[in-house]
């Protein structure tokens, strides 16, 4: 099986999860402007970051692993006030687009779990 780089998974991921929210937020309502508020307050980098540190205790040691060398990755010039937060938005991306690539049934398991976070 082939092997992506970590910001290929980030960037695969960064889609999946926006897919994902979309998918929760068209059900809630149909107003456009609340559609893009609830969407964009799920898909900010400050909260992917909370979610990766809640799910943190969950993640399989090779998880860990791949959270641990996300966050390694250098940051772009723009996002080096939120570095800590961007850093950690970016492990979560690349988790959920490794999962995507790689583990659909886990991937499903996260969601899950996470739907019950969102209140979805």
């Amino acid at each position: 099986m082939e092997e992506m780089n970590l910001r290929n998974y980030a960037y695969i991921g960064d889609a999946v999860w926006e897919l994902f929210i979309r998918e929760k937020t068209v059900r809630l309502t149909a107003n456009a402007k609340k559609l893009h508020k609830i969407t964009t307050d799920k898909v900010k980098a400050s909260f992917q970051a909370e979610l990766l540190q809640s799910m943190e205790e969950k993640l399989s040691p090779e998880e860990k692993e791949i959270a641990r060398r996300a966050r390694n990755l250098p940051i772009p010039v723009g996002r080096r006030q939120i570095q800590q937060e961007y850093r950690m938005a970016t492990a979560f991306e690349t988790l959920i687009g490794y999962w995507h690539e790689h583990d659909k049934q886990r991937l499903n398991q996260i969601f899950n779990e996470l739907e019950t976070t969102l209140n979805f």
